[in-house]
């Protein structure tokens, strides 16, 4: 399979980036799946039922999303009726939602993981315990063809250690939250695709896809009062992802860092 992760939507010029070029990516890579980070879409914070839906509407397969997700109360319901949005795994199991999600792609079965990370992040469980369960569940090559597990998370450490306890057992470990697109995308020794950070989609001359000004204020004013963010939305959309291609195993046999720019019309 080949399959493209885009890295976290910011607001309004990253819902422009999926929903009026994916289609066009899709064919120039001949990628049979598309996920995408929605955690952002909702104006920098959360994600609506409307803009899913456009998101889906517009070809992509599934939806992560992050720590921001419960941030818009109408997502809730949707998150439950749902079968292509994922909140992380390591919350607990009486939220709305699911944390994993098995998409049947043109004949091929991809299930897609979420989990949080805990340092610098708001509480949650384990993040290798139901990881565990759920691939005891589903075995990549046997009754699954390909596994992307998304490591949303501050810490750089984790991501990485993930990457290590997962590898040979999933197709990608991608790790979002940041907004920064690392260089270190590569496969690891047991062939199990691996990128610190996909980055974003979205007004990329920004500060982490929101208008300077506030974030700039942020850093010299000696006040406790925060002005609101606000995404950016300038005239050049960016999309960065990572591609991968997988070995009839379902292990990773190629990867690919993948920068897409266009006019914001």
């Amino acid at each position: 399979m080949k399959i493209l992760y885009c890295g976290d939507i910011v607001g309004r010029a990253g819902r422009n980036t999926i929903t009026k070029h994916i289609k066009d990516i899709r064919e120039k890579y001949a990628l049979d799946a598309v996920i995408v980070n929605g955690e952002n879409a909702a104006h920098g914070f959360g994600l609506s039922p409307s803009i899913a839906e456009d998101l889906l509407n517009a070809g992509v397969d599934g939806i992560t999303t992050g720590n921001h997700i419960w941030q818009q109360r109408e997502i809730y319901p949707f998150l439950d009726s749902s079968s292509q949005i994922i909140r992380p795994l390591n919350y607990p199991e009486t939220l709305p939602g699911s944390g994993w999600r098995l998409l049947n792609i043109n004949g091929k079965k991809l299930l897609i993981a979420q989990v949080l990370g805990r340092l610098f992040m708001p509480p949650v469980n384990s993040i290798t315990d139901p990881l565990d369960e759920l691939l005891k569940r589903f075995v990549l090559g046997k009754n699954v063809d390909a596994i992307l597990v998304d490591i949303h998370a501050e810490a750089t450490s984790e991501k990485l250690a993930l990457g290590y306890y997962l590898d040979g057992k999933v197709s990608l470990v991608a790790g979002t939250h940041t907004h920064v697109p690392t260089a270190d995308a590569r496969i690891l020794p047991n062939q199990t695709g691996y990128i610190t950070d996909v980055g974003m989609c979205g007004d990329f001359e920004s500060v982490l896809g929101f208008e300077p000004q506030t974030p700039v204020e942020r850093l010299a004013d000696k006040l406790t009062i925060q002005n609101r963010l606000n995404p950016a939305n300038g005239k050049e959309l960016t999309l960065w992802g990572v591609m991968i291609e997988t070995a009839p195993n379902g292990l990773c046999q190629s990867i690919t860092q993948i920068k897409e720019t266009f006019e914001n019309i």
